[in-house]
């Protein structure tokens, strides 16, 4: 296979940065250097990286964001802004206690792992490690993403919604329901108080939330992100940003 894919799958690099070192010659395939894109290798091979790749890799930033309502996640789009605007030295929370100096040069190549929609709030995963963002949204990727949503019914009802709404409905969002003809994965979904759901996802459809909650009468009119994987939304303040630290990673 390519040796890009090869690094990709042993978690050494993402391709994108897979094709740098090799262009850079930081890359030893049986002990020699291999520096020609598209260069392929077998499963057994050994494969060596310099110690200047991984000194590259660790000079890359990752952001979580509290992205606010009205702000898109990625490029900007029917003049609604992308929340990498928010990245700024004045934003940057003042409780962040990561030993790292803010540079704008960390604003090129961060791309938005996970993305909330416009409606919605919370935790924004922006880095510039392909690791991270494979990890999040990766096809085979498995963390878990939180959320609290506050929802209405659809039909008039005389009790609390949550008194209310059908126990066999509460089921068919945890697990029973499709989008686009593709069974969704099983989900834990549980109520948080009389009108709030708590869901916690290993998927992340395009809108798939409301529409889960559209196909058992519900309307969602909040919805905010509070975790992924161990990383907790936490105090961090709506249109502020921090940066990961080193201790914390996505599990």
């Amino acid at each position: 296979m390519r040796l890009s894919k090869r690094m990709s799958e042993l978690g050494l690099a993402s391709r994108r940065e897979a094709d740098d070192w090799i262009a850079a010659g930081w890359v030893r395939v049986d002990g020699q250097v291999v520096d020609t894109l598209g260069a392929r290798v077998q499963p057994e091979q050994t494969i060596d990286i310099d110690p200047r790749a991984h000194r590259a890799q660790a000079a890359l930033v990752t952001i979580l964001l509290h992205k606010p309502v009205g702000y898109v996640s990625g490029q900007a789009e029917d003049g609604h802004r992308p929340a990498i605007v928010l990245v700024t030295p004045e934003n940057r929370w003042q409780g962040d206690r990561a030993p790292i100096e803010f540079s704008r040069a960390q604003l090129r190549g961060l791309a938005v792992a996970g993305r909330l929609d416009i409606d919605s709030t919370g935790l924004l995963v922006l880095t510039q490690d392909g690791r991270v963002a494979r990890r999040l949204i990766g096809a085979d990727s498995l963390i878990e993403k939180e959320y609290l949503v506050r929802v209405q019914s659809e039909a008039p009802q005389s009790a609390s919604l949550k008194d209310s709404f059908p126990a066999e409905q509460l089921e068919r969002l945890r697990h029973g329901l499709s989008l686009d003809g593709v069974a969704l994965r099983p989900a834990k979904v549980s109520w948080q108080n009389e009108d709030q759901l708590r869901f916690v996802l290993r998927e992340g459809r395009k809108r798939q939330i409301r529409r889960m909650c559209e196909a058992v009468g519900l309307k969602v009119v909040g919805l905010k992100r509070v975790r992924i994987g161990s990383v907790v939304l936490g105090p961090l303040p709506a249109g502020q940003w921090r940066y990961l630290r080193s201790e914390e990673s996505f599990r």
